[in-house]
């Protein structure tokens, strides 16, 4: 099956070139379209040398927004949703796809194997764990990965109206309520960890109101 893989970024300058050229090297994918959410830096011509199509908002609308941009345009069976900042270890959603392209999963969801420590206070990612028990009874011990790879008629089934940073959730949330078989899949992958610092907590505070956001206006 053939494979669009869809990477919203902003302000990814350094990192997203990598991830874009570590997609490529996997023969499923097609094509990698980034769409650049209102960056100041040099995100989109990086992603561009590397070979995406780009897609560039004037202004920074947000992850959710970011993915329908990028789904829109894609013409692969699959979407692959990738995170701009994994670099190499992309090649890990190879991982994702085949469970997928084997009728295995309609949507797979990627479990980093942690280690160590990690920062933050972890009260988006037990909202968001909760969130997904209450309203569909399973478990989902990665509940904020944004690596993921799901069926395009899951994708054009389900009524994604999340904003910003509720994407995970409310993708998760709405593709079990209707039935769609949504799986984890441990992987190799690491990504730019954010510390303890102000902007760092600043990104997390986003991510809490986000997610509660959807749980007070969505009616799933």
């Amino acid at each position: 099956m053939h494979v669009s893989a869809i990477v919203p970024a902003y302000n990814e300058e350094g990192w997203v070139g990598k991830t874009v050229e570590a997609l490529f090297k996997l023969p499923d994918i097609v094509e990698v379209i980034v769409v650049d959410d209102g960056s100041s830096d040099k995100t989109a011509l990086e992603a561009l040398s590397a070979g995406a199509i780009v897609c560039r908002n004037s202004s920074n609308k947000g992850k959710s927004q970011a993915l329908r941009d990028g789904a829109r345009i894609s013409r692969g069976e699959l979407l692959a949703f990738v995170d701009a900042d994994l670099r190499d270890s992309a090649l890990e959603m190879c991982k994702l796809i085949q469970p997928v392209a084997a009728d295995e999963a309609d949507m797979t969801v990627a479990r980093f194997n942690s280690s160590g420590k990690t920062a933050g206070l972890g009260l988006v990612k037990a909202l968001a764990y909760w969130s997904i028990r209450l309203y569909t009874g399973q478990e989902m011990l990665a509940p904020l990965s944004g690596q993921r790879v799901i069926k395009r008629s899951l994708w054009e089934t389900i009524d994604f109206k999340a904003e910003g940073f509720a994407a995970e959730v409310a993708l998760t949330i709405e593709s079990i309520r209707k039935g769609f078989r949504v799986k984890e899949i441990p992987v190799e992958m690491s990504h730019r960890m954010r510390g303890n610092d102000f902007r760092s907590y600043l990104h997390r505070g986003s991510q809490f109101f986000a997610v509660m956001k959807l749980l007070l206006r969505h009616n799933f």
